[in-house]
């Protein structure tokens, strides 16, 4: 009954991508980029646990169609419903987060994932922002995905006000405008160490923030 399965997946995912429009009202913002199928890297701050639905739900639907979101194995995997829903129709990439739990590389789960001709979508925060702070530091996995793939376009996202849609603790959202803002995409350049590269990702991603969030 997989096609059974891949039918209900699909209507599942096209009833989220509505309900993530009108709860938010999103607006995606394509600021030096186009919304066009090209492999891409989607990469964006992270403040709330809807924050992938929403960038995934804002995208056109045959590019929605090719992204993957990279995620939580521990959150997705702990009932069937949430299988369903992070296995089945987002399709994620679903990334053990506890190193001693690992028994796959996560950056190698990504290049796999990319090289089926799929799009990535990934907080490089590693986790959700709960501080004051505009941006958490970047972990080192898009260097490496950089490097890996150097072929592919890195889009920084900037995603606004859903935080306050979905505050922590909260299951009820509360209906505000958000925000989707898309910025030109950038590559590892030759030669180029870690930190030169996650400073540059980082400015990139502030870049495209409200003014009430930018530095």
């Amino acid at each position: 009954m997989d096609w059974l399965r891949t039918g209900l997946a699909r209507v599942t995912g096209t009833a989220i991508a509505f309900f993530a429009h009108l709860i938010t009202a999103a607006r995606a913002i394509w600021q030096g980029v186009e919304p066009v199928p090209a492999q891409r890297v989607y990469f964006a701050n992270h403040t709330s646990n809807g924050d992938f639905v929403l960038l995934w739900a804002s995208l056109p639907p045959a590019l929605r169609q090719q992204t993957r979101p990279v995620a939580a194995a521990d959150y997705w995997l702990t009932s069937p419903l949430r299988s369903f829903i992070g296995r089945d129709v987002f399709r994620a990439v679903l990334i053990e987060r506890k190193p001693e739990d690992r028994t796959q590389d996560p950056v190698q789960q990504m290049v796999e994932a990319i090289d089926t001709g799929a799009s990535l979508i990934i907080f490089p925060e590693g986790q959700r922002n709960g501080t004051g702070a505009k941006l958490l530091p970047f972990k080192s996995g898009l260097f490496h995905l950089a490097g890996r793939c150097p072929e592919v376009d890195l889009v920084p996202v900037w995603i606004d006000n859903l935080n306050n849609v979905m505050p922590k603790g909260e299951v009820i959202p509360v209906p505000l405008l958000c925000t989707v803002t898309f910025g030109a995409p950038l590559h590892r350049e030759t030669g180029e160490d870690k930190a030169a590269f996650l400073k540059r990702a980082e400015t990139a991603l502030l870049t495209l923030a409200p003014e009430s969030h930018a530095s």
